[in-house]
């Protein structure tokens, strides 16, 4: 794929055009046997190797209303940017059939919100869920046809192409190409992640759920001047608003985020709120939303912040820095089988893997795309991005920064001190206490450890764990500093 560069508000950004093609469109139709819902796939992965256009499921949905509003949902997520709204962004979703269930993915354009559909076993009636993972359209007609869906008759849900008996098509009529930031590809990675620390903080019923987040501001009605993260702490059957992170808080930064959820508020029957262990930083965190829906459910994650998108929160660089990982990576990942939940001590007995290493060997297969994370059953699950999966860990600056300072000898251990001495010739200090680093940099004063490692602690921790110094003369790590800007 060809690789082009842009610029967004005088911020740098990669991109690169990824070519999404259909038989046809996806459409809603009416027939002699009732109403069809065809959602058409693109290239993507199955168990058998890639398919151009996989089939998942034909059958029918059992709440076709509350499956159109939950798709609605992901799709509004895929066409949003929530920072700086005036630049439009539209990204097909993602579907996987996981076996039981079939799973729509988005992330917004801004890359702080990712949105997920699972449609479970119950919200699916007469026909067999495969397995693998695509891209699906969803196009405005549909998107239309779809909120016109006024009664709950018997829907036929097709996720793939129809059986071609009688012609035959000479390749795809339906072709997109949609620019792919390197930051909305990290930000999957870095919402699984995040995810994975996360505890079932609050659970409110039906008509709690509906008030509370109808009460919360939409889009372009927020305060002027309302600055910092909003926190909500769980008060009997609902939720109350405080000003700092108190005991038991869940941070709701930019609440207006949440408005893709009004889209299924009257189907729902709760509202599950998802937040990380231990102390909250004061100036925000992440947090998933997950609506209860008949057979169905539908969850929105949140970045600590709606201008600090998922991409930079750094939570997979320690994967991505250890060559055991990596390794450990290759052998999980054949033993994944595209489970819908993947159960970390049988895949740490099958690969003869301690239950630590399989999950750093998960969060490096997050990074590209091979793994999700549910929140509701606090698993990960198989699936596979039609996406190019080595560009997450080569456009990551801090990782590349690391590496440049290990292969350039700039590293020197002394107990639980690490010296490193920049390309500039500044020095920086790495403590270890405890497995935990700090550093002397101004990254570090900055977000103390909030946004992962610094380069220089990531470098430290790289040397401590035996990593290979690279070969190549000092003008080459040079080159390589000069490249990425030196950023931490």
């Amino acid at each position: 794929m060809p690789i082009v560069s842009g610029r967004l508000y005088g911020f740098p950004m990669t991109r690169s055009s990824q070519s999404v093609a259909y038989r046809q469109p996806s459409v809603l139709r009416s027939a002699a046997d009732g109403r069809h819902l065809g959602l058409e796939t693109s290239r993507g992965a199955t168990p058998t190797g890639v398919e151009d256009h996989p089939r998942f499921f034909a059958g029918f949905l059992t709440s076709p209303q509350v499956a159109a509003a939950g798709l609605l949902a992901v799709a509004d997520v895929a066409a949003a940017r929530y920072f700086q709204p005036q630049l439009r962004a539209s990204l097909d979703p993602v579907v996987t059939g996981n076996g039981d269930r079939l799973r729509f993915e988005s992330f917004s354009g801004c890359g702080g919100v990712y949105a997920r559909l699972d449609v479970l076993g119950a919200g699916l009636d007469g026909g067999q869920v495969g397995h693998g993972t695509t891209n699906v359209d969803v196009n405005n007609p549909l998107r239309e046809a779809l909120s016109r869906l006024g009664s709950d008759d018997p829907l036929h849900l097709r996720v793939g192409p129809e059986e071609l008996t009688v012609t035959t098509l000479d390749g795809p009529v339906v072709e997109k190409k949609v620019p792919l930031p390197d930051r909305w590809l990290r930000g999957f990675a870095e919402a699984q992640v995040t995810a994975a620390g996360f505890d079932l903080r609050a659970e409110l019923p039906a008509d709690e759920a509906v008030r509370f987040l109808r009460s919360l501001p939409r889009a372009g009605t927020a305060r002027r001047g309302a600055t910092g993260p909003r926190w909500v702490v769980p008060a009997g059957r609902s939720l109350r608003p405080t000003t700092r992170p108190v005991p038991g808080a869940v941070c709701l930064p930019g609440p207006e985020r949440l408005g893709a959820l009004q889209r299924v508020l009257r189907h729902a029957t709760a509202l599950r709120v998802y937040g990380p262990q231990g102390a909250l930083a004061a100036s925000g965190t992440a947090a998933a939303w997950e609506v209860v829906l008949p057979g169905m459910r539908l969850t929105l994650t949140l970045s600590p912040d709606p201008a600090r998108g998922f991409s930079g929160e750094g939570g997979v660089l320690d994967a991505l820095a250890t060559d055991e990982a990596a390794e450990d990576a290759e052998l999980v990942a054949v033993l994944l089988a595209w489970e819908p939940r993947v159960d970390v001590a049988d895949l740490a007995a099958s690969a003869g893997l301690t239950p630590e290493r399989v999950r750093a060997a998960l969060v490096r297969l997050g990074t590209s795309g091979r793994v999700g994370y549910d929140t509701a059953e606090a698993a990960y699950f198989h699936r596979e991005l039609p996406y190019d999966a080595g560009r997450v860990e080569r456009h990551n600056p801090r990782l590349r920064s690391a590496r440049a300072l290990v292969a350039a000898g700039a590293v020197a251990l002394d107990g639980e001190l690490g010296t490193v001495t920049a390309e500039d010739g500044h020095v920086h200090r790495v403590r270890d206490a405890a497995g935990v680093l700090s550093c002397s940099c101004l990254w570090w004063a900055k977000y103390r450890g909030g946004r992962g490692p610094c380069k220089h602690a990531l470098a430290v921790r790289m040397v401590r764990r035996g990593a290979a110094v690279e070969h190549g003369g000092r003008q080459n790590v040079a080159q390589d500093m000069a490249e990425i800007g030196g950023g931490a």
